[in-house]
């Protein structure tokens, strides 16, 4: 059994930014999330946090989130998303990528894990161009015998209803489903529409949750109502597949009750 913290838009923002953009206290909840992470028995086996990890694209606020992220126990992988910038990032995480688009494939455990990058800059769409699809064809090609978890900070576009922005465009969308159907992925771990989200899509479970910084009402018919919020997803993947729960960080939630372990093996 292999398990997963899924984190997605952090957003986080340097001091010296002087980001009025940011409405949440972002690095306070990373701060958070980290600690919670740490203190679970057991440890997570790996980290994935699947792009927008600043929000202004600052070296200085990748040289924050690099801070941060070496307090994390288990091993990390990261992902750039709309809000990233490749050089910074590039520098900061010494990644060799300069201003290209970071992509990776790593062997952790008993997982494959594939990294795109859906980045395109002055955009908020995604897109994943034909090096891209090439990487990724090439990839799941390689250690056939292990399961294979792809990141990619825009979702695929599920169906015409999607709002442009919201997704990979229709083309990278196409060829992304194309690519992984019946090639052992087990999920997608995806961010950008702030909302806790399970989509099945050419058999593969796309998972999306608040992340870092704000969700969205999904009661409100009309306009996009940003609301506090935030959560990261606790995957687990069994013999019989990925599951997903999401667990809130914001705001904190006032215990009601507390049922003990002996109790609760107790029921019948």
């Amino acid at each position: 059994m292999t398990r997963i913290i899924h984190l997605t838009d952090l957003h986080i923002s340097h001091p010296d930014v002087g980001d009025a953009a940011l409405k949440t206290d972002t690095t306070e909840t990373l701060r958070r999330a980290v600690a919670a992470i740490n203190a679970m028995d057991p440890l997570p086996d790996l980290v994935v946090a699947s792009g927008d990890l600043t929000n202004t694209g600052a070296t200085s606020s990748y040289r924050l989130l690099q801070e941060i992220l070496t307090e994390l126990a288990p091993p990390v992988v990261l992902a750039l998303g709309n809000h990233d910038k490749r050089a910074p990032f590039a520098e900061v995480f010494a990644t060799g990528k300069g201003d290209a688009p970071f992509v990776q494939e790593k062997i952790l455990g008993n997982l494959h894990v594939i990294t795109l990058d859906t980045l395109v800059p002055g955009h908020v769409a995604g897109r994943l161009d034909s090096d891209q699809i090439a990487f990724l064809d090439a990839a799941l090609e390689r250690e056939p015998h292990l399961p294979k978890l792809v990141v990619a900070h825009h979702p695929p576009r599920m169906d015409d209803r999607t709002l442009p922005w919201a997704s990979l465009d229709d083309q990278s969308s196409r060829r992304f489903g194309e690519t992984i159907a019946g090639r052992g992925v087990i999920g997608v771990l995806s961010g950008h529409v702030h909302l806790d989200q399970v989509h099945h899509w050419h058999g593969v479970p796309v998972i999306t949750c608040m992340g870092l910084n704000s969700t969205v009402d999904l009661l409100e018919p009309r306009d996009m109502r940003i609301v506090e919020g935030t959560s990261m997803g606790l995957c687990v993947l069994r013999p019989s597949g990925l599951s997903v729960s999401f667990v809130p960080l914001t705001p904190e939630r006032q215990e009601l009750g507390l049922l003990e372990m002996a109790r609760l093996r107790a029921f019948k």
